[in-house]
């Protein structure tokens, strides 16, 4: 078989596999049915068992050895060597671990937390941890977020052992490490990237803190030392609280979501509508509760799974969700299936982010929100310091989550729940609360649903940096042109995954990854 043969079979069939998995996992996440979680897990196994394959894994390594192959072709091998490389174990293996996973993500979609009693969804609890100026109340609340940790705690670090136990019979020391050696990221550098932006963020993180928690403080009419995990707008403190001068949740009042995001896309030459109408938009019983985009096909049937209500955290959802799905829609149709993707996940968050940040961006607030001029002139300040507040925020909560998750795999059996405070409190500066000895770190569903993914939301937010002054210094200083669009669909979706991200980024920018962009962009900027 010549190996153009060899790879038209592999995109026949691992396009009908990825059909059947992420079908049944939109309907899973739509439905929250044991029968959709079950067909779920059948397909995922069915996946699993095909890229588990000894016979045609070396297949694949012996087409890569050859000194004749195309670019495309190299390509596609990479990837499917890539896939296959930490599936090669036994089927029982194969198939503990997808069971496990789907009946933990089961749990997670329709669970939901209570307060006195009452069951309450995670928009209630986010509403009260945004708004509610009674400490008692929020803390209940907050405690009410966690109540998953507990019920999936056991289950979860089952899998997590199970994960490492296949990861060293491939060789690896842990399951954290083969997953950056399968996802081509070199773990060293991207931790001592993380490591450096942590020590280059200390101070003006500590200063921004202080500020926040000052307002913080005066608000709740207690001490700053009083502060705990249910004073902020998070409950794990991944989103800036609303400052007294900037709430711009009135804003959303009566408008439409969907339209906002419509026309800001429109405005850059991109088309929603279609995905629009897959989509599954609005809270319900049963249904997943957090926000996802998933290319069902690769031929345009991308959809997105949101909780909206009228406000500025689903708004930016919205944008950031859809982001990711103009990217899905836009690569090149005429790649060869494997290819027709993202070249990494860190890639499409990147765009994710782009979009997402419109949210506190004073030219989309005026163009797309509504806001008249002279009031959003009145807040540019407060939006400029909001976005670096979040941009800390968000990168701080990043850090704190993957130097935990690294722990978790080097040792599972250590106390993981006082691990997960001393983290928080040394990179987040937040104070934890009286009873540290409870699961709080399991009640975040990336451990159980994507693990080892964290890295790339971090990683993406400095690509998001990279593109943005990549675009305003050679595209447009407006980024709400044709010509900003013409050029994301072009030189970053359209190539789809033909190239590694680091290359990627480079043929779309004019260089490799370069964290300064971020740390001028945020970091120095608080500096100064």
């Amino acid at each position: 078989m010549t190996v153009e043969q060899f790879l038209e079979e592999q995109n026949k069939v691992i396009k009908d596999l990825h059909l059947t998995s992420a079908s049944s996992s939109w309907m899973a996440a739509t439905t929250g049915e044991d029968e959709w979680n079950q067909k779920t897990a059948e397909a995922q196994t069915a996946f699993n068992l095909y890229l588990s394959n000894s016979e045609r894994f070396e297949q694949v390594k012996a087409y890569l050895a050859q000194g004749d192959l195309t670019a495309v072709q190299r390509r596609q091998l990479e990837d499917l060597h890539t896939g296959m490389a930490g599936k090669q174990i036994p089927e029982a293996d194969l198939k503990e671990m997808v069971e496990r996973s789907t009946e933990l993500i089961g749990i997670f979609n329709t669970f939901r937390a209570t307060i006195n009693g009452k069951p309450v969804s995670e928009n209630e609890v986010r509403q009260i941890l945004i708004k509610n100026n009674d400490s008692a109340e929020r803390e209940e609340a907050w405690h009410a977020s966690k109540q998953i940790g507990k019920e999936v705690e056991e289950k979860l670090l089952t899998l997590v052992k199970k994960r490492n136990e296949v990861a060293r019979s491939l060789g690896f020391e842990n399951y954290h490490q083969m997953s950056f050696e399968h996802q081509e990221l070199d773990r060293d550098e991207i931790f001592s990237i993380f490591h450096k932006l942590k020590e280059l963020s200390d101070e003006p993180f500590r200063e921004m803190k202080h500020e926040m928690d000052s307002e913080l403080a005066e608000r709740f009419g207690i001490s700053i030392d009083e502060l705990r995990p249910w004073h902020y707008a998070d409950p794990f403190f991944q989103e800036a609280p609303p400052s007294k001068e900037l709430d711009l949740d009135p804003f959303y009042e009566g408008k439409d979501l969907e339209q906002l995001t419509i026309d800001t896309f429109k405005s850059m030459g991109m088309d929603i509508t279609d995905m629009l109408a897959n989509s599954d938009l609005y809270p319900r019983d049963k249904k997943n509760q957090h926000a996802f985009c998933t290319d069902i096909d690769r031929e345009g049937d991308v959809r997105v799974l949101c909780n909206n209500v009228p406000s500025d955290y689903w708004s930016v959802t919205m944008l950031h969700e859809f982001g990711h799905a103009v990217y899905f829609k836009y690569v090149d149709p005429t790649l060869p299936y494997l290819l027709r993707t993202c070249a990494h996940t860190l890639t499409t968050e990147a765009i994710a982010m782009l979009y997402g940040r419109f949210g506190k961006n004073p030219a989309w607030l005026h163009q797309f929100l509504g806001l008249d001029k002279a009031k959003v002139d009145q807040l540019t300040p407060l939006i400029e310091d909001s976005l670096r507040r979040q941009m800390f925020i968000a990168g701080r909560w990043i850090m704190a989550f993957t130097f935990f998750e690294r722990e978790l795999y080097e040792n599972p059996d250590q106390d993981l729940n006082k691990l997960w405070w001393k983290i928080v409190q040394d990179v987040q500066f937040v104070n934890p609360p009286e009873n540290v000895d409870y699961p709080h770190w399991a009640a975040k569903i990336h451990f159980t649903l994507v693990p080892v993914y964290y890295q790339n939301y971090l990683l993406g937010e400095l690509t998001t940096s990279q593109l943005h002054s990549y675009i305003e210094n050679n595209i447009s200083k407006d980024m709400f042109t044709p010509e900003v669009g013409t050029y994301l669909i072009e030189e970053y979706f359209k190539p789809g995954a033909l190239y590694p991200w680091n290359e990627k980024i480079e043929k779309a920018t004019g260089e490799k990854l370069n964290p300064q962009y971020f740390i001028d962009q945020f970091v120095l900027k608080a500096l100064v």
